[in-house]
């Protein structure tokens, strides 16, 4: 099967999320995998280009080095507002082209406006075109103005999807406040490579490493740090706790990362906050199995309220205790005897 999947985030910079695992394991089945994603992190990026042709990318996988998928980035405009604007352009001559050559059995899209384009040109050429819903996309973006466009967007992808996969029930409940039919939905939740993710994993080397010793108490995020994230709480609060023993593992990178740096610096946290930065996905089991505690202190605002991390499940494929918000979305999922327990905001973790 040829899958051509759409999306408006970077591949290779974020992640692995949902269609990484599938898309890799789907690869490593025999199918054939295009990605058309956006550079929207270009504003991080060395190269000070402000138009970026085409680029196409071999072997992009994000799991297995085995999963032979090919990225295409869409030439792009590289300066605010125009960044998004070009999006209809653009993707729609890459999608265009991808129908033609690739000829693709089925599209999946993630996001908001190429997803839109996408169902367009699914339309046309008569090609199933399947909506995957990981988030509420729209209250990500950051203006009103933008929301209220995006969200009209959203609706039409959804209303005229041949197919939607959700998640999560919470997700379930959001695509039919937004016109869905319910008959087209169907729930696809997070999944693990258990041979990877068990309570077997050591993590004693990575303890060592970052010198937690055994009578530590370490706990544990990971992800995207973002600014909701409430990891700046919680690194507030181990500023103010005096005992030297609690310490606290961020790996990623993210909106926080260069504030917690500061902090870390400022408030002479070096032995307790440890920030690890991105690291290769093979060595998260071997990081969460450091930890005593694993954390997701994530405020309850309208883009966490439904949804439920992947983390959570690979804490918990670890055997670690979890320290979460009370978020409506995680609370529905895993109810309240799965080893969670629930907090009323970020600044009650410690």
């Amino acid at each position: 099967m040829n899958i051509l999947l759409l999306q408006e985030t970077d591949w290779i910079k974020r992640g692995p999320h949902q269609q990484h695992h599938l898309m890799d394991r789907m690869a490593l089945k025999g199918h054939k995998i295009r990605v058309i994603d956006y550079e929207f992190l270009w504003k991080e990026d060395k190269e000070k280009k402000v138009l970026t042709g085409r680029k196409e990318i071999n072997r992009a996988y994000k799991v297995f080095k085995e999963a032979d998928i090919t990225l295409i980035r869409p030439g792009m405009i590289k300066v605010p507002i125009l960044d998004m604007a070009t999006i209809p352009y653009f993707h729609n001559k890459e999608i265009k082209r991808q129908i033609q050559e690739f000829k693709p059995d089925v599209i999946i899209a993630f996001g908001i406006l190429n997803s839109y384009i996408g169902l367009q040109q699914a339309k046309k050429h008569n090609i199933p075109f399947i909506y995957y819903v990981i988030d509420h996309l729209h209250k990500l973006l950051p203006s009103e103005y933008m929301q209220i466009i995006a969200k009209q967007l959203e609706k039409q992808t959804i209303k005229g999807a041949d197919k939607i996969f959700v998640i999560n029930k919470g997700l379930e409940d959001y695509i039919i406040e937004m016109g869905g039919d319910i008959n087209k939905i169907s729930i696809i939740t997070a999944g693990l490579d258990l041979e990877k993710f068990n309570p077997k994993v050591d993590g004693s080397s990575i303890r060592a490493k970052y010198g937690v010793k055994k009578d530590d108490l370490l706990l544990f995020f990971m992800g995207w740090i973002y600014d909701f994230s409430g990891m700046k709480e919680v690194a507030e609060s181990l500023s103010a706790n005096e005992n030297e023993n609690i310490k606290l593992m961020i790996v990623g990178d993210g909106d926080l990362y260069k504030p917690l740096l500061k902090m870390r610096s400022k408030k002479n946290l070096d032995g307790k906050l440890i920030l690890t930065g991105k690291i290769p996905f093979e060595e998260i089991p071997e990081h969460i199995a450091a930890a005593d505690i694993c954390l997701l202190p994530a405020y309850k605002n309208e883009i966490m309220k439904d949804v439920v991390p992947i983390k959570l499940y690979e804490y918990m494929a670890l055997g670690k205790p979890i320290i979460a918000t009370n978020l409506p979305g995680v609370q529905k999922e895993f109810g309240f005897d799965s080893g969670i327990n629930y907090i009323e905001d970020s600044t009650n973790t410690l």
